[in-house]
């Protein structure tokens, strides 16, 4: 994204936004102002998410113009002009029928075209102006009073339903970032990247403690995986990368090319008590071999309990690495696999290929 940024890569306008921390905008990455510094630069999916962490819109690329090079209608400018004249960011319904807009329509077109309703938009506004006030070390109650809140109670509430953290964390973050290490009660960081494989690109995401998932980008769960893992580890998610995650992708290089079975890439794998027994079961099947359901049930002491192995099976954020492609039904058959049956009779086959157990054209085929 950098690289795009640095280019002007216009292809990429509208995939993604860059704020520029020195001069506080968020800009296009095919906007043609001067280029920052790498470490002065964060990534955000939408204008919304850079808005909220305090970023003002460029004036020069327009972010918030529509894409395709359009300019936004005269009175949706004259709106804006008007929010940013206001010392709370605030427009009512009252006020869009003063200036002959009716309120239905104003949010129909900021939720076409920003993804949000314009009451939204306001508040997108208000709160990443406390955020950065507060980063800044403004108190939470004046924080709360320039962004137009009448009870800090309330503000505080609605800073943390957006934020995930409340206002007082949000300030020991901004000191953390600064090097005071005294704090700590902050969300966890995690990094995600983009790693193709034979088989179709698969998403990794690693803390400092370790990976945390890895799974195919097609797999229908993975957004709910990904909210899993969040909650989990009380941490957002963020493109980059990390000594894990790096190690990650020279293991994976070597096991699709069917040198090795073998990761060392640490691991965090969170989860119930039941599920930490059913993976490390699952990381007790050696490569090339399989297992059933009911033979992982009877390893953890619990017999009868093999619809909740195929369950802890399913919710395993760790694919290949907690091989939960070598349990198998119990006739034998490749059943139950989140990124497809074709996919777990692949690996199978390439493990098998590496103990030397087999060598077939399914494995031959699809590395080629």
């Amino acid at each position: 994204m950098f690289g795009a940024l640095v280019n002007r890569d216009t292809s990429l306008d509208g995939v993604f936004v860059a704020g520029i921390r020195t001069t506080g905008i968020f800009c296009r990455p095919g906007c043609g102002a001067k280029k920052p510094l790498r470490k002065n630069v964060e990534f955000f999916a939408s204008p919304r998410e850079a808005m909220l962490a305090g970023y003002r819109a460029c004036k020069r690329c327009r972010p918030l113009d529509p894409p395709g090079g359009q300019s936004r209608p005269v009175w949706v400018e004259r709106v804006i002009a008007s929010l940013e004249k206001s010392d709370d960011r605030r427009v009512s319904a009252d006020d869009l029928r003063s200036m002959g807009i009716a309120p239905e329509r104003a949010s129909r077109w900021f939720k076409a075209n920003y993804g949000m309703t314009f009451q939204a938009f306001c508040r997108a506004l208000r709160m990443g102006e406390a955020m950065k006030m507060i980063r800044e070390g403004t108190s939470v109650g004046r924080a709360a009073t320039k962004s137009g809140y009448e009870s800090e109670s309330g503000f505080r509430e609605a800073f943390e339903e957006v934020f995930g953290v409340a206002p007082t964390k949000a300030r020991a973050g901004a000191k953390r970032a600064r090097g005071d290490r005294s704090q700590s009660e902050l969300p966890r960081e995690l990094v995600a990247c983009w790693i193709e494989t034979p088989l179709g690109p698969m998403l990794a995401a690693a803390s400092e403690a370790g990976v945390s998932l890895l799974e195919f980008v097609d797999r229908r769960a993975l957004a709910t995986q990904i909210a899993t893992l969040r909650r989990r580890v009380a941490g957002v998610v963020r493109p980059g990368t990390n000594e894990h995650l790096e190690k990650l992708k020279r293991e994976l290089e070597r096991y699709f090319a069917g040198r090795s079975a073998t990761f060392t890439a640490k691991l965090e794998a969170p989860g119930t008590e039941f599920q930490a027994q059913v993976w490390e079961a699952l990381k007790a099947i050696p490569s090339g071999e399989t297992r059933s359901y009911l033979e992982i049930a009877k390893q953890i002491g619990r017999p009868t309990a093999t619809r909740a192995v195929a369950r802890a099976n399913g919710d395993n954020r760790l694919a290949i690495l907690i091989p939960c492609h070598r349990v198998i039904g119990a006739d034998g058959s490749a059943t139950g696999y989140g990124g497809g049956i074709w996919r777990k009779e692949w690996l199978l086959e390439n493990e098998r290929a590496m103990a030397g157990k087999v060598s077939v054209g399914l494995f031959a085929e699809v590395t080629k």
